[in-house]
C-alpha cells in the first residue's frame, strides 16, 4: 500500500521532532545529573551507575522547555516519584478546571440502592 505525498511528509515531521526532543532532553538530563547528587528529591532514595536510569529530570515548572543552564528549574525524581508529581499536578488542574466552572465534581448519576426498598418488601 502506497503512501501519498503528505502522509511521507507527516511521518517525517513527527521523526524529526522526536529526535530533537531526545537531542534537548539528552542535553539537560547530562547537565543535571552532574549538577546534582544522584538522589530523588523526594523520597531521598540514593542512586548509582546501574540504577541511574530510573533517576528522572522533572521541570519544577512543568515546560521541558525551560531549561535554564543553571539548573534551577530541575529536580531529580525518582520514577514513582515523578510519575506521582505529574499525577499530583494533573490533578490539580482538573480540581481548578472545575472550580472555575462553578462547582466541584458532577453528582453521580447511579443510584445503587434506589431500588433496595421495594426489593426488601417484595420478599416479606
Amino acid at each position: 500500500m502506497k503512501k501519498d505525498r503528505s502522509s511521507n511528509r507527516l511521518d517525517e515531521v513527527v521523526a524529526e521532532s522526536q529526535r530533537n526532543r531526545a537531542k534537548r532532553e539528552q542535553g539537560y538530563r547530562e547537565k543535571a545529573l552532574r549538577m546534582y547528587p544522584w538522589i530523588c528529591g523526594r523520597c531521598r532514595r540514593e542512586f548509582t551507575r546501574a540504577t541511574v536510569h530510573e533517576l528522572t529530570v522533572h521541570h519544577r515548572d512543568h515546560n521541558h522547555d525551560n531549561n535554564p543552564s543553571d539548573g534551577s528549574n530541575w529536580e531529580l525524581l525518582c520514577l514513582y516519584c515523578h510519575d506521582n508529581e505529574h499525577a499530583r499536578f494533573l490533578d490539580g488542574e482538573s480540581t481548578m478546571d472545575s472550580a472555575s466552572t462553578g462547582g466541584g465534581s458532577p453528582p453521580a448519576a447511579y443510584k445503587p440502592f434506589a431500588e433496595l426498598g421495594e426489593l426488601l418488601k417484595r420478599k416479606e
